[in-house]
C-alpha cells in the first residue's frame, strides 16, 4: 500500500529574515541599487526596516514610526500588485 503524498505548503518569502547583520543588508541594498528601479528600492527599504526593527530605523532616519509604517503599507500594496 502506498502512502498518499501530502501537498507541499509554501511559505511566502520574506527577505528580512535573511538580513541578519549590516554586511548582509549592505550587500542586499547594493544589488537592489544596481537595478535602478525605484519600486524595488522601496520594497528593499521596507525589508531592511522589518529586519532592523521599525522603531530603530525610524529613530535612525529621524522619522516618526507612523511615517515609516505608512511607507511600509504602501510597499506592501505595491508588492501585492507586482506579484499578480
Amino acid at each position: 500500500m502506498t502512502k498518499a503524498k501530502l501537498p507541499l505548503k509554501l511559505v511566502a518569502f520574506d527577505a528580512s529574515r535573511y538580513l541578519t547583520d549590516d554586511q548582509a543588508i549592505a550587500e542586499y541594498m547594493s544589488v537592489v541599487l544596481e537595478e535602478n528601479d525605484p519600486d524595488l528600492l522601496l520594497l528593499a527599504l521596507a525589508d531592511v526596516a522589518r529586519a532592523k526593527g521599525m522603531a530603530q530605523v525610524a529613530k535612525d532616519a529621524g522619522l516618526g514610526r507612523e511615517s515609516l509604517y505608512g511607507l511600509t503599507a504602501r510597499t506592501i500594496a505595491q508588492r501585492a500588485a507586482f506579484c499578480r
